[in-house]
């Protein structure tokens, strides 16, 4: 059963008897319209001779073959096509998420597409709904808002948030979290946080995908509604129900990397009976169009393709459906082109056929599109995009300073409501540190003991180096997928996320190191002494935050499952190097570089500084003999007795900053793989 909410979500929903003429419009006796966005301009998008080539094992692959299509402003658009042909491929070069491998033609309101404005004027909707399940809705949309529309005013911004989330049926769950939403309410709620900028194109990659028939229904009404606003709503869908094929305005149906129809779903079927494929009334004609692509009935592709021009033609309602036997005479259409696939202007183009410049038919309401070829509405249409969308426009809608701030405050959120990131990882520093200072109880002093407590300084360094690292390993692989999607969508700059992302952590790992450093340093019977308190803590705490550093490169490098084995292994160096194990002077020459590359050997050297050297006093000894009574003594066993703390301190200063850059670097290179 369809819900009021529904019902009132789609503003124009047109019924036909395929068998007849006869059109029923549903007209809502509410319809709720969105009235506080900002003003953007509509956007037609054209392509013509587009192909995409990717590179498998040795040999080339073409998986689009010089296809065209026009996709209008105030229509619901539905790319459709067997498993393979290309329809992922089409979304993914139209929105600019793929650039590499293709060849061709985009315009954008009759003028080459600028892929850099264009990208503030759309949104990429992806298949899979990636939300931030610790955030409820009302939060996640004032993010949305903050990031999207920042030169707004709070009472805006909170009138078009409302606005959204009524228009949505979203505004009884404004103190839900995103986590608990249904796969439906997750749909819609994604393209409301994309709403919030009001684009004036959209793009869904199969948005009903994993939802029940009502959810389906209740999707493609949204976005019907949406294109009825003026928007240019294009989406990828597998195999609508009839119910839903109908609500489409236009259908672009793809097989085998050619476009094998074009136009109105209403004007399918009888387009489809001039070549001799007659759909049975019973029968969905988005299934049997599936079906006719797959080859269930023969091989029409190069038939269905030449009668459509490959994308060239388009059919509409109102327009002669084409004349199949002139068209197999005009080989090829070569009669109205000159030979090598241009225009031939002296001759008449078909009907409902191919416009050079934008690919419109000749006959269309000049309020929805404008012509081509009519200089003042394009030039109309061009002043209004240069109006909305100036050439010196920021990129993002908020400065990089803001956006710093405002993810800053959304990733503190985070770690408040994760258990994971704080109150275990604070539990265990606290357990860990008990437990070592029971462990190695007042052995600090002792000099009888003081190969157990350099044992206890290295764990130190073992401990804090894992719990630092392993967590932040996890940051950014489980982060990914939303980034992918706000970042593309021009939510913020790459800089502003990572700084905030990477500082958000410090605070809480500082408070965790701090706490441990406390209880085991006391515990243990450290000198009692604050300069060398703070010299171990310092050293302690950079340590800490080198590890994370090591997790963010990993985790940014790697995807989990590698990341999670190899971010040990590759410690293990570092660990073997650090002094402990082996002594520098017996460390063969030809390895001794590496300890200068292991940050836990200038970590587990400034805590050993900061113990034992500094002329400490000589310890006590209730043994008859104790070796190590002598401060300088156990420094000498070290190869530590000429070594410096400041350059142990700027040593791990160093390769901090080092590994923040690297994994920036890493994270933009993955960013741009994944495009």
């Amino acid at each position: 059963m369809v819900s009021n909410n529904t019902e009132e979500m789609a503003n124009t929903l047109l019924l036909k008897n395929r068998n007849s003429d006869v059109k029923v419009q549903i007209v809502p006796m509410q319809a709720k319209t969105l009235t506080h966005l900002p003003k953007r301009p509509k956007v037609d998008l054209a392509f013509s001779d587009l192909s995409y080539t990717v590179i498998q094992g040795s040999k080339p692959k073409t998986i689009l073959k010089d296809v065209g299509g026009h996709f209008r402003s105030g229509e619901l658009t539905a790319i459709m096509g067997p498993s393979g042909a290309g329809k992922s491929t089409l979304l993914n070069i139209l929105t600019g998420y793929k650039t590499e491998g293709m060849k061709g033609q985009i315009l954008m309101n009759d003028s080459p597409r600028d892929i850099s404005r264009f990208r503030k004027l759309s949104a990429y909707i992806m298949q899979d709904n990636q939300l931030h399940g610790n955030l409820t809705v009302d939060e996640a949309m004032r993010v949305a808002a903050k990031l999207k529309i920042g030169s707004k005013t709070n009472t805006e911004k909170e009138k078009i948030i409302n606005e959204i989330l009524d228009t949505l049926g979203l505004i009884d769950h404004r103190r839900t979290m995103t986590s608990g939403l249904s796969g439906g309410q997750k749909k819609r709620m994604s393209i409301a946080l994309e709403l919030v900028s009001n684009p004036p194109v959209m793009f869904f990659d199969e948005p009903t995908s994993g939802l029940d028939s009502s959810s389906c229904f209740q999707c493609i009404s949204l976005l019907k509604t949406l294109a009825a606003g003026g928007r240019t709503i294009i989406c990828t869908i597998h195999q609508p129900s009839a119910r839903l094929f109908e609500m489409f305005d236009q259908l672009y149906t793809l097989a085998d990397g050619y476009c094998v129809y074009q136009g109105s779903t209403r004007q399918l079927v009888p387009f489809l009976g001039t070549l001799g494929l007659q759909c049975p009334s019973y029968h969905n004609p988005a299934s049997y169009i599936i079906e006719v692509a797959c080859g269930e009935y023969g091989n029409h592709i190069r038939k269905l393709e030449n009668a459509i021009g490959n994308g060239k033609h388009d059919i509409r309602d109102g327009m002669p459906l084409p004349d199949m036997k002139a068209i197999e005479g005009l080989n090829n259409m070569n009669e109205w082109t000159n030979g090598n696939g241009n225009i031939n202007k002296n001759s008449s183009q078909p009907a409902y056929g191919f416009n050079e410049n934008v690919l419109l038919e000749k006959k269309v309401d000049k309020s929805v599109a404008p012509i081509a070829n009519e200089k003042e509405n394009a030039t109309v249409e061009t002043t209004l995009l240069d109006e909305v969308v100036p050439k010196n426009q920021p990129r993002y809608g908020n400065s990089e300073l803001q956006q710093f701030f405002i993810i800053l405050n959304r990733a503190l959120l985070f770690s408040r409501r994760d258990w994971t990131l704080m109150y275990l990882r604070l539990f265990a520093h606290i357990l860990v540190g008990i437990l070592i200072g029971a462990l190695y109880f007042k052995i600090g002093n002792d000099g009888g003991k003081v190969l157990s407590n350099l044992g206890f300084l290295f764990f130190n360094m073992l401990f804090l180096m894992y719990t630092s690292m392993t967590i932040t390993i996890l940051s950014f692989p489980l982060e990914m997928p939303v980034l992918l999607k706000e970042h593309f969508n021009r939510w913020y700059s790459l800089k502003s996320y990572y700084l905030a992302i990477t500082i958000s952590d410090i605070p809480f790992q500082t408070v965790c190191c701090i706490l441990y450093v406390s209880i085991v340093y006391f515990m243990t019977s450290q000198p009692m002494d604050s300069a060398r308190y703070g010299m171990f803590l310092l050293a302690c705490l950079l340590v800490s935050f080198v590890a994370q550093s090591v997790g963010l490169v990993v985790g940014a490098a790697m995807n989990v499952q590698n990341g999670v084995f190899l971010a040990p292994v590759m410690s293990v160096p570092f660990l073997l190097f650090s002094g402990f194990f082996v002594s520098f002077d017996a460390i063969p020459i030809y390895l001794r570089w590496i300890t200068y590359l292991s940050y836990i050997r200038y970590g587990f050297e400034g805590t050993a500084l900061a113990t034992y050297g500094f002329n400490r006093t000589k310890l006590e000894c209730h043994q008859p003999y104790c070796h190590f009574k002598d401060p300088s003594t156990t420094l000498e066993e070290l190869d530590m007795q000429y070594s410096e703390y400041s350059l142990d301190i700027i040593a791990l200063l160093v390769i901090f900053l080092i590994l923040r850059i690297a994994a920036f670097l890493f994270l933009r290179w993955k960013l741009r793989s994944n495009h």
